[in-house]
């Protein structure tokens, strides 16, 4: 076997392994994008004498996070202090009747730009017309699980279709050198009726790949799926056959009940957490605690950029612990090492690419991120002995700005805080063109057709 491209050495490395092993003046021997060995940067250097050296002295590796659950778009600051439901018809529904594909590619650089930037190395992408979110992903270099915004229902025709969906499998999943995976995905159950929903399934089943929808997000929903199916969400699901399905992973899941949460446990099914959409639209705190110890798989999620404001998954860690504490007025609530776990390897397990990414192991690819070490967030650093403190840093002081490097497929994308895979102010000077266009014919159309609360006749 020929000798690695590339040892990448920091002052700590987080291997995210079953143990949270933690190595200091660790190092990470990678071959063609994989991970071949793991140890200390002394050990490694006489395993491999000749192959070169990335040292980061300051700095912590770690593996990428895995964001579970997102939109991309560009509609930050700009759909604000809403519930949900609200939110959705004066704001979110009425930009897709709107969007050009265009305008959905813009939006995908804009925010694989920024979360590669702030240490994200895979996504889960629900948007429209993903063909260019693929390409995107393919340039930009970051991992993308792609999850078109189905409506398969007459009054939701607007959306993307489950023929766009099965053509996005068809010509993107497993791409980009396996970076690319492509998913079934429904917007939300009632987006579809009945024929929709069995072909979701049906679709999710033939091509051996992945479900996600929104579901259990705010309580007004759950009173519908009652009033519609006289059953509680997770039970609706299962009768419509979602969790035979070789993955299904729900976004929110906030208003489960402990029935629900055995029956998921149960299927391979899993649960994207998203605390800070969940806490801007008022919707409710998940119980994570419970599903975990179920052994539900849950990842974290940003949601989309107009219910967080930003991709920092760093941030949502924090979150996430905050508001599990909170939850149960409990200090040891949703310790750092769980919620580290829910953004690396949990996250990978939730989307089922576990045994591909989610910790610095050999055989996996080398997805590994670089924490600035040097900044006063992360001082004092005890990497070892009785104050180490490394994962409750990372938890409760980082930010996505401290991350210093960013590596996809052993291939460097951020190097310094710069991305090195394109132009940021071009990213950032197409959104500036292309986002007045589309609010001018969202604000068109809305002056045109009267907002109706979602759930009642003329919903939008």
């Amino acid at each position: 076997m020929s000798d690695p491209d590339l040892i990448l050495a920091g002052g700590h490395l987080l291997t995210m392994d079953p143990g949270n092993t933690v190595l200091v003046d660790g190092a990470v021997a990678i071959a063609d994008g994989e991970i071949r060995a793991v140890g200390t940067r002394k050990d490694l250097l006489e395993r491999y004498p000749d192959t070169p050296l990335k040292h980061l002295p300051d700095a912590v590796l770690m593996p990428g996070l895995v964001n579970a659950h997102a939109h991309s778009g560009f509609l930050r600051g700009t759909a604000e202090h809403l519930p949900v439901w609200d939110w959705l018809t004066l704001h979110i529904n009425p930009m897709h009747r709107m969007l050009q594909p265009h305008e959905a590619r813009a939006a995908s650089r804009l925010c694989y730009a920024e979360s590669v930037l702030g240490g994200t190395t895979t996504i889960v992408d629900m948007w429209r017309y993903m063909d260019g979110s693929a390409e995107v992903a393919e340039a930009i270099g970051n991992r993308l699980v792609a999850v078109p915004y189905v409506g398969e229902h007459p009054d939701y025709n607007y959306f993307d279709t489950l023929d766009m969906n099965e053509q996005l499998i068809e010509t993107w999943h497993r791409k980009a050198n396996g970076r690319v995976n492509v998913w079934v995905g429904l917007e939300h159950l009632f987006y579809a009726d009945d024929a929709g929903m069995k072909r979701a399934v049906d679709m999710a089943k033939n091509h051996r790949t992945g479900f996600h929808t929104h579901c259990s997000e705010a309580e007004i929903e759950v009173a519908e799926f009652e009033t519609r199916f006289g059953k509680r969400p997770m039970y609706v699901l299962e009768d419509f056959g979602f969790f035979e399905t070789p993955r299904a992973m729900i976004a929110h899941a906030v208003w489960l009940q402990p029935d629900e949460i055995d029956l998921i446990s149960g299927y391979p099914v899993s649960v994207a957490h998203n605390p800070v959409s969940n806490m801007k639209l008022a919707s409710g705190i998940a119980p994570i605690a419970d599903m975990l110890e179920a052994g539900v798989a849950v990842g974290l999620g940003t949601d989309g950029e107009k219910e967080n404001n930003n991709f920092d998954m760093f941030e949502e860690m924090k979150v996430a612990s905050l508001l599990g504490k909170l939850k149960d007025r409990d200090a040891a609530a949703m310790d750092s090492w769980n919620v580290l776990r829910m953004a690396t390897i949990g996250g990978a397990r939730a989307i089922g690419l576990d045994h591909e990414i989610g910790s610095i192991e050999p055989g996996k690819r080398a997805d590994i991120i670089a924490v600035r070490t040097d900044t006063p967030r992360m001082t004092p650093l005890f990497g070892s002995g009785p104050w180490f403190n490394l994962q409750h840093n990372l938890v409760h002081a980082v930010r996505g700005s401290d991350v210093a490097m960013t590596m996809i497929d052993g291939q460097i994308v951020v190097e310094d805080g710069q991305l090195l895979t394109g132009d940021l102010t071009e990213i950032l000077d197409e959104i500036h063109t292309v986002a007045p266009p589309l609010f001018k014919r969202r604000a068109a159309w809305l002056a045109e057709n009267k907002s109706v609360q979602w759930g009642t006749e003329g919903k939008v």
